[in-house]
């Protein structure tokens, strides 16, 4: 079965300005990417639905799902944070990205993919419980981590997070549950400025220094990740998948390469192979400088897709 490949075109109207790194180009990135490499024709498209309030509920109050229903613009753009806009398709977008990782829960857990990944926006893991901030509006990862518990009876997710700046809101929520492990690497201290002191037991920050490259990554994956997954055995992996610790991201200050992302990516499916058959839902979190962001998500859809 091919891996599933879940967008939406909403997620290209979501525009915080023509300087901001976040921005429609980094989909439009990936699609060429994706045509460019051929990769097109080994996965399978699917169309991101609009994340329910139900669905949202699991993660985030009513009177935070209902504040960003009203900031919501007519026209123009409100800041929900210094770094954090809405603009009038904003929360369309939103939805679909919240969306995307149900969708991706739904058919990995029904066997209808192998994996999948979402290639959408905003992003989701800095967004708090019941705050937007760093870019993200609702947390797409929990979102669906939550559907595969609540739905699917899934007993033990894991949740990996690779991007350069720490998963604050993806702990905020998860801290001290049981049914939730989260792994993470990330740059420190950096924003968000949090993350070097374990909120709990089943959060597993591994902080990296400013210049850390391949080897601290990799010693950091195999000497602390993989035996905690081991030992958690979960039922279903869901990546936090940020592309800006690569070294052509001038937005921080860490030294991966594609090669690294392509590695990760194949020691997290031989960890999905061992406990949960092989089931990741991978979903798009940072990633700036375009080129490598294009070129390490085809890495990553490489290994996922088993052509690499």
């Amino acid at each position: 079965m091919p891996t599933a490949f879940i967008t939406h075109p909403d997620c290209l109207k979501h525009d915080m300005g023509a300087h901001h790194p976040e921005s429609p180009a980094r989909l439009y990135e990936i699609e060429d990417r994706l045509i460019a490499t051929g990769l097109e024709s080994v996965l399978v498209r699917h169309e991101a639905p609009l994340a329910s309030d139900a669905q949202l509920l699991r993660v985030h109050p009513a009177d935070y799902i209902a504040r960003i229903r009203d900031a919501a613009p007519a026209s123009g753009t409100v800041h929900l944070d210094p770094d954090t806009a809405m603009n009038p398709y904003t929360l369309g977008a939103a939805l679909r990205a919240a969306g995307a990782g149900v969708l991706g829960v739904e058919l990995v857990m029904a066997d209808e993919a192998p994996n999948a990944f979402c290639a959408v926006r905003p992003p989701g893991h800095h967004a708090c419980r019941a705050a937007a901030m760093g870019f993200c509006i609702f947390n797409n990862v929990a979102v669906a981590a939550m559907h595969a518990i609540e739905a699917f009876g899934v007993k033990r997710v894991a949740i990996v997070d690779f991007d350069v700046h720490h998963g604050n809101g993806t702990e905020d929520i998860f801290a001290g549950d049981p049914r939730v492990l989260m792994v993470s690497t990330f740059q420190h201290p950096f924003y968000p400025y949090s993350g070097d002191r374990p909120a709990a037991d089943n959060m597993l920050n591994v902080p990296l220094a400013s210049g850390a490259g391949s080897r601290q990554f990799r010693e950091a994956v195999e000497s602390r990740w993989l035996p905690a997954l081991d030992r958690f055995r979960p039922q279903l992996i869901v990546c936090s998948a940020g592309f800006d610790a690569h070294i052509e991201d001038d937005m921080a200050m860490l030294r991966l390469v594609d090669e690294d992302y392509a590695w990760v990516t194949r020691e997290l499916r031989q960890t999905a192979e061992r406990h949960c058959r092989g089931r990741i839902v991978s979903m798009l979190e940072g990633g700036y400088a375009l080129s490598a962001l294009g070129r390490s998500v085809a890495r990553h859809l490489r290994v996922l897709a088993g052509v690499e």
